[in-house]
């Protein structure tokens, strides 16, 4: 096969020439424009569509295109004039349902058109770059139908009417609005927005505009804002019913522009139901509703409502925490920040979609007012005092936790937490060696809150106390165990050793002590001496407790918890029927003070007194006397006698323990300065103070003034030196 020449085949074109009638254009054309015809008088059904398309075709192949796309516009033209004329004269609102009939029908009849000039729609038109034949249906139909003189305002007003009615309340035929509709947009995007949305979004910002002013003057803020909720969700409803899903935006900006926006200040600051008003009332709908419509207003809505939240709550809260009355109870005080906390926290939680901004808003607001009164973190720390002594008795752990973790709220906001520390450790001294806490876990677990917060260097003397607590048992359980025999009847005693680093510094007080008391006192010097060494002890009478046993006027005997001053008051009168204060205050040597407190408990309680004082009277004078109540009865027979509390220090103590505080701060700006100018060598004045107050503003807000003065001191002790050209330059030395 391989061997076999390759023979190559030539087509040659026909030797004559194919002659065409020369009215054949003209006949076939004739054929096709009657088919329109009958297309468009609902007659196909007798047309053979195989043939007329061969019509079409053969005109397009002998180059007669150009009279068959010709005679097509002429064709649908005429016909589509005629159309216009009877949707013209269809009355009221037939109008509309003529105009969509006859727009269904020309869709229908445009179909079958392009079915049969198929041929010309895909080699004639590209090539002459002419319009193919379904949108030159759709561009007659715009250009003849809709854009005559007569239907296109008409349709226009008609649209623009029936969405007014629908917004009055009325029942319109949406099926019918939404087939128009289509049909400008099928028409293109720029007739349905030329044609209808530009005119509908004009009418409806004036429509809103008026009826925003009436509900302005006769409703209050909460139903104003219901209504506009309400139009709000219409407009949403109507672009889903049957606009342009593009429209959206652009109605829903017009509503919120004339509704909301051009009467935002108002809305807010409206008497008696405006924002204020709502948060007063905890009106969590009305406010979630502001904030959602708000919310969508791009140029500061929001703004405006935190902005006045953030204002009063300021305010509130500024009245609350410099009220004088309520500065009286200190623990109703931070349970009023508590409460006022919860109840924004509520607020912004239903209302404001635990947006972060109000959140931030509300936490700048406490830690405004909160350090407006410099007693707080005392008052604070009484809180948890009273807390930990009896208020979460009974309470189960997950509730103390939430209590535990308001106050750690309220703690983060303090600038002064060295303060507040100051107290704790007092409070905590107290309730550890008087036995009264409610729960070892609970303390311990607001000491690991606060190490979480601040550090272990704010917690280490804390959790000191701790350890001293189970030390003194094994102290005391050795002390017993060596000298139990030599102990017999002397009264029974339990120590708690304190290292002195840990606990609040006392005023070691001189106080003498019962002859019994002092020997067993002695006995334990002298045992805990011998088991450490270099070690020094000091008696703490002001901190310490005491079980008497008394037997009053008619053999009625009694066990008396006191404190240890208490106690040495109490047994003078073993030896005495009647005693002064002078006496008292001699023999005891207790100082002035803790003596009046301690007498006060004594002779002036509210039930029956231990001990009757003349001339009676609610305080103690220098010249009053004081004889055992044998009329004193109780019901039980174990009885508690209270001291005069302090709960709140009284203004000297409370600038004593300020005056402290400050002594406390000079060696931490000192350290905080030398470890700035240890690594930076050189730096201007300005900017030490700047990251000083960055280092320790988690403790405390140091006070410029102090930062110079012991940047001073500093100088004095070559830890730094002036620069000699700058003088506001430091330089370190090593």
């Amino acid at each position: 096969m391989s061997g076999q020449k390759k023979k190559n085949f030539q087509i040659e074109a026909f030797k004559h020439r194919v002659m065409v009638d020369p009215k054949y254009a003209e006949k076939t054309w004739k054929i096709l424009e009657h088919a329109i015809q009958e297309i468009y008088n609902h007659n196909a059904s007798g047309l053979s569509f195989e043939e007329l398309y061969r019509n079409a075709y053969n005109m397009v192949l002998h180059k007669f295109g150009e009279k068959l796309y010709s005679g097509l516009v002429t064709t649908m033209t005429s016909h589509l004039s005629d159309i216009s004329k009877s949707i013209e004269a269809a009355q009221g609102e037939l109008f509309l349902e003529e105009l969509n009939r006859k727009w269904l029908d020309h869709n229908k009849a445009l179909q079958m058109i392009r079915d049969i000039l198929m041929y010309m729609d895909r080699t004639f038109i590209p090539s002459t770059h002419k319009t193919p034949v379904h949108e030159l249906g759709l561009n007659l139909w715009r250009d003849v139908v809709i854009h005559s003189s007569k239907t296109q305002i008409r349709l226009q007003d008609t649209l623009l009417e029936l969405v007014h009615r629908e917004r009055n309340g009325e029942v319109i035929n949406r099926g019918l609005m939404r087939s128009i509709i289509k049909m400008l947009m099928d028409l293109g995007s720029s007739v349905y927005q030329d044609d209808f949305e530009q005119h509908f979004l004009e009418v409806s910002a004036n429509f809103y505009g008026l009826e925003s002013q009436q509900y302005i003057e006769s409703c209050d803020c909460g139903d104003y804002l219901k209504k506009a909720e309400r139009r709000l969700n219409e407009e949403m409803e109507r672009v889903s019913h049957y606009l342009d899903a593009r429209s959206l935006e652009k109605i829903t900006n017009v509503v919120e522009k004339e509704m909301i926006e051009n009467h935002m200040h108002r809305l807010v600051h409206m008497e008696n139901s405006g924002l204020v008003n709502m948060l007063v009332n905890d009106k969590y709908d009305d406010l979630g509703r502001k904030y959602n419509l708000f919310r969508r207003v791009a140029n500061g809505g929001l703004l405006i409502v935190r902005d006045v939240m953030t204002s009063y709550i300021r305010d509130t809260g500024k009245q609350l925490v410099t009220d004088p009355e309520r500065l009286k109870d200190p623990v109703d005080f931070v349970q009023r920040l508590l409460d006022l906390k919860d109840k924004y926290d509520k607020i912004i939680s239903l209302a404001f979609n635990n947006d972060k901004t109000f959140q931030n808003a509300l936490n700048s607001s406490f830690e405004y007012f909160i350090n407006l009164n410099a007693r707080s973190p005392e008052f604070i720390s009484l809180f948890v005092d009273d807390k930990l002594r009896k208020g979460l008795k009974g309470v189960s752990e997950e509730d103390v936790e939430v209590v535990l973790d308001k106050v750690m709220m309220l703690f983060r906001y303090l600038q002064e937490k060295d303060v507040f520390e100051k107290y704790y450790k007092q409070h905590l001294a107290k309730r550890l060696l008087a036995g009264k806490t409610v729960s070892d876990d609970a303390e311990r677990s607001l000491i690991v809150k606060l190490k979480t917060e601040c550090g272990y260097q704010f917690t280490s003397k804390l959790e000191g106390m701790f350890t001293d607590m189970k030390t003194s048992q094994d102290t005391m359980q050795g002390f017993h165990e060596s000298l139990g025999a030599e102990l017999g009847d002397s009264p029974s005693l339990t120590v708690q050793v304190l290292t002195t680093g840990s606990w609040p510094t006392q005023p070691s007080a001189t106080c003498n002590l019962p002859a019994e008391i002092l020997g067993v006192c002695e006995k334990f010097r002298s045992y805990y001496l011998g088991t450490h060494t270099g070690r020094r002890l000091s008696w703490q009478t002001n901190m310490g407790t005491a079980d008497l046993k008394a037997i009053f006027g008619k053999g009625q005997k009694h066990e008396l918890n006191v404190s240890t001053y208490q106690m040495c008051v109490l047994m003078l009168f073993n030896n005495a029927d009647r005693l002064s204060y002078k006496e008292i205050e001699q023999a005891t040597e207790i100082p002035a003070s803790d003596l009046k407190r301690c007498l006060q408990s004594l002779a002036c309680a509210r039930v029956k007194s231990v001990l009757r004082k003349e001339p009676i009277g609610r305080d103690i004078a220098e010249d009053d006397n004081f004889s055992v109540n044998d009329k004193f009865s109780s019901k039980l027979y174990k009885v508690r006698i209270s001291t005069v509390a302090a709960q709140r220090e009284s203004e000297p103590e409370n600038q004593e323990t300020r005056q402290r505080v400050e002594e406390d701060r000079k060696p931490q700006i000192e350290a905080a300065i030398v470890r700035i100018m240890k690594s930076r060598r050189v730096l201007d004045h300005n900017n030490i103070v700047a990251e000083v107050i960055k280092q320790l503003q988690s403790r405390f807000l140091p006070n410029p003034v102090v930062i110079k003065k012991r940047i001073e001191s500093l100088i004095e002790r070559e830890f730094l030196e002036r620069d000699k050209n700058d003088r506001k330059l430091y330089r370190y030395l090593a």
